[in-house]
């Protein structure tokens, strides 16, 4: 049984012209996440055409796509609006610095529009060129902030086992995966985890009301234990992401900030995956879990993925310390090479508009409890523990036994498989070890989810036989 979602093998006896092609990504693309235990030997899949909630490989194959890029392609694919603004920006002033007081009209537009979109009090805008950029930026400009004010102590970061807040350096510290960080290092010494939110596996005769106690205790004991003196701020995803789409008990935002606020420490929300529609609005937090973050950070939808783009919106607050000169020559000396890219922020504001003329936001509203109640349905495979998320984020997991939630093996490779037979039947999902992601664009209709809870559920009974047939179940 062959269990890796990846179906390149067969490159070898295509065309020319894509075995070369296969092979030139194979010798030379280092891919993010590589599963180097089948890379070697499979290579990866080339994605060469997109159109609406569609992606067609290189051979012609086509598939639904059910993760948005990454979490990303929320208008769908091959929307020539977009490409039309890149292009008549590009030609117009593709690039030029905005260091040193100097700007460009989308860079300005989009920071604006941001401003109006975001809760009151985020009117200010600093870019960066994508979600791990965009925490890594932040916690630069929170330690300054706290240094402007005369507090240099307040430095550690509090994060959660499991967030998922980039890849790089320090961000991937704040990335409470482990598996995430495995022979990498890390800088521990400036952040602290605390429990993840995970309603499936709270301990055992706990309500979800006595779990949200028993985490915002957590936090209250860590502060206690830290010295919240020494703690800069807090960074929550408002429903975890890659770390298994996990959704908090009611209440937990709203209990978690009131606690930085009681003990001056700022409230970062971490909406990368949650902004721009993916729950049913442009910004989740207080739309939907009623919290007031110092900090939003956004990027993926921002643009749908269309070029990359990622967005620190800061509080009047906060602004108000940044923008004070440190003294004569004294500047925020911090930013990058393609900080409001014209590009890119027309690409995003072109984006935005389609956003609001069709209603984007308002169709996740409306298929979203659907496809939630659709995907619930498939918990009657022997496999499936739990089926949880909100909207357009979406998890299933894998189990070995439902009433223990003990897990399978890591070399059954569970979430690989179901991935597999749900490739096989033209529908991209993601696989996250046990897990197995459902992400799409925000333009799926109830039509397009009946047509995937149906190759899931042939998927799911596929990958049932298979785990069997190899003495797994």
């Amino acid at each position: 049984m062959r269990t890796s979602a990846h179906l390149s093998s067969k490159a070898t006896s295509d065309t020319p012209d894509i075995r070369a092609l296969w092979q030139k990504d194979k010798d030379h693309f280092i891919h993010p996440f590589t599963d180097f235990s089948v890379f070697h030997e499979r290579g990866c899949d080339l994605i060469t055409d997109s159109q609406g909630i569609h992606v067609q490989d290189a051979h012609g194959k086509r598939f639904i796509d059910g993760i948005a890029g990454l979490w990303c392609v929320n208008v769908g694919h091959g929307r020539h609006e977009i490409g039309e603004a890149m292009a008549e920006q590009a030609t117009r002033m593709a690039y030029f610095s905005t260091f040193n007081n100097l700007s460009n009209a989308p860079a300005a537009e989009l920071a604006a529009k941001l401003a109006a979109l975001a809760p009151a009090h985020l009117n200010h805008v600093f870019y960066s060129c994508g979600g791990s950029a965009a925490n890594d930026a932040t916690i630069r400009l929170v330690h300054y902030y706290f240094n402007r004010l005369g507090k240099p102590d307040k430095k550690r970061i509090l994060s959660r086992t499991n967030a998922y807040h980039g890849t790089t350096y320090l961000t991937a510290t704040l990335t409470g995966i482990a598996s995430n960080n495995w022979a990498f290092d890390t800088l521990e010494h400036l952040v602290t985890h605390l429990s993840e939110a995970n309603c499936y596996r709270r301990p055992e005769g706990m309500s979800e009301s006595e779990y949200c106690d028993h985490l915002v205790k957590e936090l209250e004991d860590t502060i206690t234990r830290i010295g919240a003196d020494n703690i800069a701020a807090f960074i929550a995803e408002p429903i975890m992401g890659a770390g298994g789409v996990l959704v908090a008990p009611p209440g937990y935002h709203q209990r978690m900030q009131a606690v930085c606020r009681a003990n001056e420490i700022l409230y970062i929300a971490d909406e990368v995956v949650t902004g721009f529609g993916r729950l049913g609005h442009f910004f989740a937090s207080e739309a939907v879990f009623d919290t007031q973050p110092d900090i939003i950070n956004c990027a993926k939808g921002l643009s749908s993925g269309y070029a990359p783009l990622g967005a620190t919106l800061i509080s009047d607050e906060l602004y108000e310390v940044l923008s004070t000169p440190q003294g004569p020559g004294g500047v925020l000396s911090t930013g990058f090479t393609y900080s409001g890219h014209p590009v890119s922020c027309a690409a995003a504001l072109k984006n935005i508009e389609i956003m609001e003329r069709e209603a984007i936001c308002e169709n996740v509203l409306d298929v979203g409890p659907y496809l939630e109640e659709r995907l619930s349905s498939l918990s009657h495979h022997a496999t499936v523990g739990d089926v949880r998320g909100s909207r357009f984020m979406m998890c299933l997991e894998n189990v070995a036994d439902k009433a223990t939630k003990a897990l399978l093996p890591v070399e059954a490779r569970v979430g690989d498989r179901v991935a597999f037979e749900a490739q096989q039947r033209g529908l991209i999902i993601r696989p996250v070890g046990y897990l197995n992601i459902v992400s799409p664009p925000l333009i799926w209709t109830r039509g397009v989810v009946d047509e995937v809870v149906s190759i899931l559920d042939d998927a799911l009974s596929a990958t049932t036989r298979s785990l069997a047939a190899d003495g797994f179940l």
